[in-house]
């Protein structure tokens, strides 16, 4: 039986192996680049997820919000600094539900409407979603669903509670209830106490709660004032009393990730190491349940170049870097359109290209200029770099990053900064890459998935030992890894051992590979691309959600 009535019925035939109904709430989806309702890493593996869900034909839909103006969309300014603008969205593709609902938002009557994305439009899981920017609805009303992670806390409460609260009331009109309702991220948590309201009991809610975190520093994970989120009608009607013991809070300060812990009967972080982190870092809380991992991982039906994985599997070096140079020209189309540089498909090519944060330190190899001009200047063994991201729209910081790279690669012509990151130039950038450059904090980086997808289309990681690459990375096998630095170093000196050790490896073990030893190149290059897959493609990340998560 399909898990959705008529008309929102799956249009296959559910796979016996994953009969259990589930019901996914995420912020973002990455499905496609048509659909501009991501902004990065939680979204692409949304979207990897339900491609995948599609794919092995589980019984899941997706639950999510129709951002009006998407995330945002980064242009350049008059000084080619980055530029921030939000422009409408449309989207004909969206089928029309009829079910239009109210929700209580402050004590204020939201009106909701559901919009649906068919399976078959983008090859996903079916999908719903939620929009409140609707002639019924008052100006401020109307701008809840309007943009992605908006930089006013009070939005994003009302966000968070149109998704849960939202979510969960479209599931009642809808006529289901789902086995599993699989929050990825706290943003949904509101829907926890809307199944409290409806069934009065805990183990009811824990029964069907389960929970993914992101996020591996205690800090990061959001919190909002106890009082202020009751008065938004977060709660759905609780009364303080009772919501502060359900949640074991006693204070005013409400951590948003301990109470989805609070409230789930299972959790996962994201990578084997994610999860030692995460189970350290909250294990001194009463009545949290247990944190196990599932490895994130990326869709290659949607992600690999089809002729580079036909040369893969036929071992065929000489096809694969006959691909590779001709991927690498498309690469060098947009960054000549963008920059007005001409890069040459012969030379070394790295890319660092994901969101732009502080832990993710963008600018490492740039920091010593010395090393870093003389890397851009060596004629011998040339070396081009590109970055690409998105930082979040009021992190002044990571814009200041992104904008001083800017500057800085105005006097180098194998140098560049692109805008646009999304699903198309991100496919762009992991299929003309050579070296795909990834050098968070260590144990900062939850599990990352830029790095996989570009593993999938002959680009090698190069890498501090964190996240995913802890599951992956053969040093000189199948990637390049940084030696981790001493813990106990401070945070200057540590950044400086981690940029020295990038410059020692590419000097002694990657450009003598590409540029003296061919052979060893291309076999690092197929040893990445025949060793990522296939745990690092997202069908086995959703069978194990299945197995581990949802049973």
């Amino acid at each position: 039986m399909s898990f959705l009535p008529e008309p929102f019925k799956h249009p296959y035939e559910i796979n016996p192996n994953y009969k259990k109904s589930v019901a996914y709430f995420s912020s973002e989806f990455a499905i496609d680049q048509t659909l501009k309702i991501y902004s990065g890493g939680l979204g692409f593996l949304a979207g990897s997820h339900m491609r995948s869900a599609y794919d092995l034909k589980q019984n899941a839909i997706g639950i999510g919000i129709l951002w009006t103006y998407g995330y945002y969309n980064q242009t350049r300014g008059d000084h080619r600094e980055m530029a921030i603008q939000q422009r409408k969205k449309m989207y004909h593709f969206l089928e029309e539900t009829d079910i239009k609902f109210t929700i209580k938002i402050h004590d204020h009557d939201v009106w909701v409407k559901a919009m649906y994305l068919p399976a078959d439009i983008f090859g996903s899981a079916p999908m719903f979603l939620l929009t409140t920017d609707l002639e019924e609805n008052d100006t401020m009303s109307r701008t809840i669903s309007h943009r992605l992670y908006d930089s006013d806390f009070l939005t994003r409460i009302a966000q968070y509670i149109l998704l849960g609260i939202g979510g969960a009331t479209l599931l009642d009109k809808l006529g289901v209830d789902p086995d599993v309702w699989h929050m990825n991220e706290a943003h949904a948590l509101s829907a926890a106490f809307h199944l409290y309201g409806k069934y009065g009991s805990m183990d009811e809610v824990k029964k069907r709660m389960v929970f993914t975190t992101h996020t591996p520093v205690e800090a990061g994970n959001e919190k909002s004032s106890f009082d202020l989120l009751h008065k938004f009608t977060f709660f759905n009607g609780l009364s303080l009393e009772e919501a502060r013991e359900i949640c074991g809070v006693e204070g005013d300060e409400f951590s948003h990730t301990l109470a989805a812990l609070r409230m789930s009967r299972k959790a996962n972080a994201v990578s084997k190491l994610h999860g030692e982190v995460a189970r350290k870092m909250w294990k001194g809380h009463e009545g949290i349940c247990d944190i196990d991992h599932v490895t994130n991982a990326q869709n290659k039906k949607y992600w690999v170049d089809p002729q580079l994985e036909s040369a893969r599997a036929a071992g065929d070096i000489h096809a694969l870097a006959k691909r590779k140079r001709e991927l690498k020209k498309l690469l060098f189309k947009e960054v000549a359109d963008q920059t007005g540089r001409l890069f040459d498909p012969d030379y070394l090519t790295i890319v660092w290209a994901r969101r732009f944060a502080d832990y993710k330190r963008a600018d490492l190899v740039a920091r010593d200029i010395d090393r870093f001009e003389a890397m851009l200047n060596n004629t011998d063994r040339p070396v081009q770099i590109i970055w690409a991201g998105k930082p979040y729209p009021k992190d002044w910081g990571a814009i200041d990053t992104f904008n001083r790279l800017i500057h800085l690669t105005q006097h180098y012509p194998n140098a560049a900064v692109l805008v646009g990151y999304e699903l198309s130039l991100s496919k762009l950038m992991k299929d003309g890459s050579d070296i795909w450059l990834n050098n968070p904090v260590v144990t900062r980086e939850a599990s990352g998935t830029s790095g996989m997808s570009a593993a999938m289309n002959g680009s090698v990681n190069f890498s501090t030992y964190d996240g995913w690459v802890c599951e992956f990375s053969k040093d000189g096998h199948n990637s390049f890894v940084i030696p981790e630095a001493d813990p106990a170093l401070s945070d200057e000196a540590r950044d400086q051992h981690d940029m020295l050790g990038f410059y020692q490896i590419l000097e002694t073990e990657v450009l003598p590979s590409y540029y003296d030893e061919q052979g060893s190149w291309w076999n690092i290059v197929l040893n990445s691309m025949n060793e990522v897959v296939p745990f690092f493609d997202s069908d086995r990340m959703a069978d194990e959600y299945y197995t581990k998560m949802y049973s």
